[in-house]
């Protein structure tokens, strides 16, 4: 007998071009803080100038703030709260990626709550106070197929100075209106492509396996895995193929729904902790045979493994190799067999560090893992992923 509750309060408007169809809504707000990341290619493609046409239409003032970096963070993040603050704004539209999202959900956090964002961070060097006023109203706008964040009331922020990353979250940082429009997502390049329908994957992948897993997550996560192993490979190969962008979007949206993660996600952040550059997704992939291998060797997930291998095209699952040979094959399809943490400046010598950090980052929640994880599991995986 099964007990959860779900929530999703966010108004998606879901498809090929509904970008021009926000201003008909409600705006939550008068005055938006546009957040979007330090790169050029919202502002190449066009995408900057036409959420700036649908918030004029709508009759809402905005001002601009692009400084926002890939792993954002504690610093993007209150640099966009005080101009927020500064120029009156009363809500945020995001518009990017999972990092822009992330990013611009603690800004309407901080835009209304006083002090440093790692002062409610849940981190071992946090400081783990509540929020005394709910977040700002939030719109956003994605432009990638990886994070979910579009859907969800979650964001991971680094801490350069402290070597930290970690969740925060709130129930009032669900986006009021989100916008997925696969449209605005033709221009990723293959290899982000990949990184970032994998790190969905991954978010579905986790959820099934997790411990604390229910039949309404359960839905969400392996429709997700059935379009991502159907879609992704045709997405990377050819970027301008709508219907795989589109449903790509859908699967990264469904992944975000009900997003259950275990200590894989922990693990990639402790290594993106230590090295900014490396993509999340890209560490997601890098580690991910050996930890959902080490659960299909000791027959730990045998049910949810063979589930998963179906929805990935496998007739007749017989088990959790099954789903681990299915993996292996999606993540060559996508050109990703070959990446390597050496590539990123990762040592070998650092990987016996790590283990004792998954216990001081939030991400995933290390204790739904279908077996439990000793710090020598983890640095087992860890180098055996190692190359």
């Amino acid at each position: 007998m099964y007990n959860f509750q779900f929530f999703m309060p966010t108004k998606v408007l879901f498809g090929a071009g509904q970008l021009k169809n926000l201003h008909l809504e409600q705006m939550p707000g008068k005055k938006a803080l546009i957040a979007t990341s330090n790169g050029t290619s919202v502002k190449k493609y066009g995408y900057l100038e036409a959420v700036e046409k649908e918030l004029d239409a709508a009759g809402v003032e905005h001002v601009l703030f692009d400084e926002i970096r890939p792993n954002p963070t504690n610093h993007n993040v209150m640099d966009g709260a005080s101009k927020a603050r500064e120029n009156n704004c009363d809500f945020v539209v995001a518009l990017g990626g999972g990092s822009v999202m992330d990013c611009a959900k603690c800004i309407a956090l901080m835009m209304v709550n006083d002090g440093d964002i790692w002062d409610y961070a849940f981190s071992q060097k946090g400081g783990h106070k509540d929020f005394p006023n709910p977040s700002a109203p939030l719109i956003a706008i994605t432009t990638s197929a990886g994070t979910g964040s579009e859907v969800d009331m979650f964001s991971v922020i680094s801490n350069d100075e402290l070597e930290e990353k970690t969740g925060v979250f709130h129930s009032s940082m669900f986006p009021t209106i989100s916008v997925v429009d696969s449209d605005l997502m033709m221009s990723v390049p293959p290899k982000f492509t990949a990184y970032q329908g994998m790190d969905a994957f991954y978010h579905a992948a986790e959820s099934v396996i997790n411990t604390k897993e229910h039949p309404m997550g359960e839905m969400f996560a392996l429709k997700a895995i059935e379009l991502i192993a159907a879609n992704l490979p045709k997405a990377y190969a050819d970027g301008s193929d709508r219907e795989a962008r589109s449903n790509m979007a859908l699967a990264n949206s469904l992944a975000g729904y009900y997003m259950l993660c275990t200590s894989q996600h922990t693990m990639e952040h402790v290594m993106g902790s230590y090295h900014d550059s490396l993509p999340h997704g890209a560490g997601l992939i890098m580690i991910s045979h050996a930890y959902f291998d080490f659960f299909a060797e000791r027959k730990a997930a045998e049910e949810p493994m063979k589930k998963m291998a179906k929805a990935m095209g496998v007739e007749n699952p017989q088990s959790g190799k099954d789903f681990i040979a299915a993996l292996d094959r999606l993540i060559a399809a996508v050109g990703c067999a070959d990446l390597k943490m050496s590539d990123y400046g990762i040592t070998r010598d650092e990987l016996k560090k790590w283990p004792q950090h998954i216990h001081e980052v939030l991400g995933g929640d290390i204790t739904a893992d279908p077996l439990a994880l000793s710090d020598d599991d983890y640095l087992a995986i860890y180098e055996q992923s190692y190359k």
